[in-house]
Parts: C-alpha cells; structure tokens; sequence
C-alpha cells in the first residue's frame, strides 16, 4: 500500500483564518475602548463629576454606535448599554440641577 500524499492546504481556509485574526484584534480593541468610558463614567458617576459625567457620556454613546455600525456588537445590545449608562448619569445631572 502506497503511502498517502501530504494534504494540499486549502489557500481560501487560510486566507479566512489571517482575516479572523485580524477582525478578532480590531473587534478587541473596539471593545476594549467601550469598557474603558464605561468604567471612567460609573467613576464620575460616583464621584457626581457633572462636567466628566457629559464628557463620557457623549464618548460612550459615540464609541458604542461606532462599534454597532463596524458589527463589533448588535443594535439592541448598544441600545442597553447606552440606556443603562444614560440613567445612571441622569440621576447625578438632575440632582445636581435641583
């Protein structure tokens, strides 16, 4: 019995795997940055910091629908992450402007 020949690599398999690492790097990055205003948010938040409360919540709502339109996260996600951060930082402007 003859031995069996190498396996040819399939070109497009490996053209696919470059691309997902290199959305997967791109999408990371994307994310990254979402955590990061969110966090910088919830601490002017609690630290009831009006002007960086607007700051970062301009920043935030700008990066999450940057990310929705390049297809690093869904509609609706973004849509709860932005309601949830623009609660949170309604009760510190209100209270503030009473």
């Amino acid at each position: 019995m003859p031995a069996k020949a190498a396996k040819k690599k399939n070109l497009s398999a490996i053209k696919r795997i470059r691309q997902a690492e290199k959305r997967n790097l791109r999408n990371a990055s994307i994310r990254s940055k979402i955590k990061t205003v969110s966090k910088r948010i919830e601490e002017a938040i609690t630290e009831k910091n009006q002007d960086n409360v607007k700051k970062f919540l301009r920043e935030i709502i700008r990066a999450v629908n940057s990310a929705v339109s390049k297809g690093v996260l869904h509609k609706n996600t973004a849509s709860r992450k932005i309601s949830r951060l623009s609660k949170l930082a309604n009760t510190v402007l209100k209270a503030a402007a009473a």
